[in-house]
């Protein structure tokens, strides 16, 4: 399962980059063609943040449906690049129901189109206000069966503090999610991470903007940061 963030698909600012979305597709199409099962969960702050409307007035659950509706045009930007420049046949499922532009989410579905080497990207989040598209990322990936949660940062992986803030701030090279919650470490929602905790499936954070990172992860390639529970699934 792999989680892109959406202010990523922005390049910083409002809207979809394609120089950006391109970079996404080509990672991903190198990976498929390896024979890797690949599902896609994307977020939609490039459009909206629904606690960020909120905080201007808007009512939460308004917010947060608006924050759904622009995750799937990430998805449409997306399946677009895959398909046409990379031949990767897609699916596009969103838990709200759109049926004229994507399947309505259905695990055995995505499965099936996993299993014939299609990537299923997951859009509208998990359909319900107040949960991150990161909790939507985990859930996914637990109800069809994938084996890790690579989610992709603009950063190295998961730090002490925030990097940008912080030069003395060290990254570890591997952590558990009990102590990514007991820190307080804001890499990700904490919903996610105690979903993960709970359920024994590992996190590799990693940087999307290194070029070749995706298969890399995929290798199990010591990059990023990886988060695990000892006793847990093995991990890559």
């Amino acid at each position: 399962m792999l989680k892109l963030g959406g202010e990523m698909f922005g390049g910083g600012g409002v809207g979809v980059d394609p120089d950006v979305v391109q970079t996404v597709s080509r990672q991903i199409a190198a990976v498929v063609r390896t024979g890797v099962q690949v599902a896609v969960v994307i977020g939609g702050g490039n459009f909206f943040r629904g606690a960020e409307l909120q905080q201007r007035g808007m009512d939460r659950s308004r917010a947060d449906y608006m924050g759904m509706l622009g995750t799937v045009m990430n998805c449409l930007a997306l399946q677009d690049f895959l398909e046409r420049e990379h031949g990767i046949d897609t699916r596009v499922q969103t838990s709200i129901t759109m049926g004229q532009v994507a399947e309505s989410y259905i695990p055995r579905r995505a499965m099936r189109h996993l299993d014939k080497g299609r990537v299923v990207i997951f859009g509208g989040g998990a359909g319900m206000p107040y949960f991150s598209t990161d909790t939507t990322a985990a859930q996914r990936a637990l109800e069809i069966g994938c084996e890790i949660v690579l989610m992709a940062k603009a950063v190295d992986g998961i730090y002490t503090a925030d990097p940008k803030i912080d030069p003395d701030a060290l990254m570890f090279d591997n952590i558990t999610h009990r102590e990514v919650l007991e820190r307080g470490l804001n890499v990700a929602d904490a919903t996610a991470f105690s979903l993960c905790m709970d359920n024994n499936m590992p996190i590799m954070v990693f940087n999307l903007l290194t070029e070749g990172n995706i298969a890399r992860a995929v290798r199990g390639e010591k990059i990023g940061t990886l988060v695990s529970t000892p006793g847990g699934r093995p991990s890559f």
